[in-house]
Order: structure tokens, then sequence, then C-alpha cells
């Protein structure tokens, strides 16, 4: 159970004045040594981007061959001030993404260490603006998209799982999270058997997918529909990203405030855990290395795709 980390991370977040420095200092506290704060400045303001690096018992930090999971919690801020008051739905990456951390750090102080490292990257922006988008208003970012990815994904990252808000739209439609099908290099892969086993422990419910475009899959910028930023790190890595979508019934900007569910982060964050501990013993796969080579040698690489294109 990881409700007290989120509720830690949810009052830490829910202030005009936080940044990335008191979070990291939140997290030293609770034991994790290695935590990195940069700030960076865009065109429409600055966010702090913070990574955490956790190490396992038999992790690549330590000379050991356990594969590294990258968690990313996407958003475009965590706050919209000054136009809204308070923590705003766009939050719930953030949130998720941090307390996975804390949790991992409790965890380790009670002699419970994952096989594998584990690296969680986001930002801390209480001040974000916000974007027309339809059917409802997106959270904008005081940076561009680029300038994110290369601060949170990382080359050590094995997989990566991106956790985003996904409440704006009419695509996945019902409270709690849900998965998407693996990306990998430009490819919109079947969806991982192992993902959805241990989404069904988790959860206690038949597993989730949302519907994800090949539009969602190109980097931000090139002036095509996107769902979200949510699989946005698959741009910026040959490893394998799946998004986890936490979602709602209706449909909610992500600028609105008072729509964040807290059992429904607990739960992407549980789910989240679970395949740290699976990833990093080599339980969990995200995709199939050999029908990958077969597609890329049937129909050849769609690297393309991960980058803005270009007029033929």
């Amino acid at each position: 159970m990881a409700l007290k980390q989120v509720i830690a991370i949810y009052e830490l977040l829910d202030s005009a004045k936080v940044n990335g420095g008191q979070v990291a200092s939140l997290l030293k506290r609770r034991g994790i040594e290695n935590v990195e704060v940069v700030s960076i400045q865009g065109e429409r303001g600055k966010t702090d981007s913070i990574k955490v690096w956790i190490p396992g018992s038999r992790g690549r930090k330590s000379g050991g061959p356990s594969p590294t999971l990258g968690v990313i919690g996407r958003l475009g801020g965590i706050g919209a001030r000054p136009q809204m008051v308070g923590l705003v739905s766009d939050a719930d990456g953030a949130i998720a993404a941090l307390s996975i951390a804390l949790k991992l750090a409790n965890m380790k102080e009670q002699g419970d260490v994952l096989p594998g490292d584990v690296i969680v990257a986001t930002h801390i922006c209480p001040n974000a603006p916000t974007t027309p988008h339809e059917p409802v208003p997106f959270m904008g970012s005081p940076v561009d998209m680029k300038s994110l990815n290369d601060h949170e994904v990382d080359l050590q990252m094995d997989a990566i799982l991106s956790i985003d808000t996904t409440k704006g739209n009419r695509i996945i439609n019902q409270r709690g999270f849900a998965i998407s099908p693996t990306v990998k290099e430009g490819y919109i892969l079947k969806v991982s058997e192992d993902l959805l086993r241990i989404m069904e422990i988790t959860t206690g419910r038949r597993p989730s997918v949302f519907a994800i475009t090949t539009q969602d899959i190109t980097p931000y910028g090139n002036e095509l529909f996107h769902l979200n930023s949510i699989m946005q790190p698959a741009v910026a890595t040959h490893a394998p990203v799946v998004g986890i979508a936490i979602t709602t019934e209706s449909v909610i900007p992500g600028c609105a405030t008072g729509a964040s569910h807290i059992v429904d982060i607990e739960e992407a964050v549980r789910f989240s855990i679970e395949v740290a501990k699976h990833f990093g013993a080599g339980q969990c796969r995200f995709y199939d290395e050999e029908e990958f080579k077969k597609i890329v040698e049937l129909y050849g690489p769609m690297n393309h795709l991960q980058t803005l294109g270009g007029k033929r």
C-alpha cells in the first residue's frame, strides 16, 4: 500500500511556493542519496526538473546484471497559477512518480530492496500556462518538450513507464488507470502480456488498455494532434515505453483543480512498483525481442517517426 506516500507528496506539491529543492529535501530525509534538481528556463517561464536514482541489490549502478526501469511523471505543470488556485489535475503524473520514489525509499529502509535500479524523473512547476485543445484545454508547459525529454529520459533506462493524467479525452473513460501498447523506435507493438498480468493482480479487475495512434508517438512541434504528452518519452529513446494513463469517466481539463483522486494515483503507484520488482528480476518483458527483430527485417526501421519529419 502506498496511500501514505501519495498523501505526503500531494500535500507537499499543493503549494504555490513548492520547488524542486523542497521535493529533493524530503526524498533525501527519507534515505535517497542521489537526487538531482535542475532549473530549466523556457519562453513561458521555468520549471525544476528532478531526477532520482534508487539503486537495486543487483542493479547496474553496483555492477550487477539486473536491468534499470525508468519512471517518468509527465505533465505540463502541477499548478496553473494565477488563473487557477490549487493543485491541478495535470499534477497526477508528478504525484505518482514522486510517490513511487518515496515508497521505494521506505521499502529499502525496511529491508526490501528491489533487484534492479529504478530512475524516477519529473518536473515541478506550480504556475504553468494553459493551452487551447479539444475537447478541453491542455495544461501547457513553461519549457518545450525536447527540453523535458533531455532531462527526464535517461540512456540508462532499459524500459520506461510514462505516467500522465489522461482525463481530457473520449478515448478512455473510466476511473482508475489504463496502460498503452508498448512503443519502441517508431513501432506501436502488442500490449505486454506481463504488464496485463501484473495489472490484473494489483487492481483485482480486468486490465484496461487505451488506444494510441501514430500521431501520438511523434514529437510535439509537428502540428499533429496528440492525445497528450504521455508517449513523448518514446521519441527520445531506443528503450520500450509504456504509458500509464490515470483516467476518469468524465472529460476533465488538465487545468481543473480538485480533480485528483488519491486512490487512483495510489493504484498506479502500486502497479508501477510491482512492475519494477518483476522487471528487475527478469520476470517482466515490455516487448518480444525476437518479434521486434522480425518486424524490422520485414518492414524496415521506423525511427523517422521519432523526428519532426520533413517534406518528401
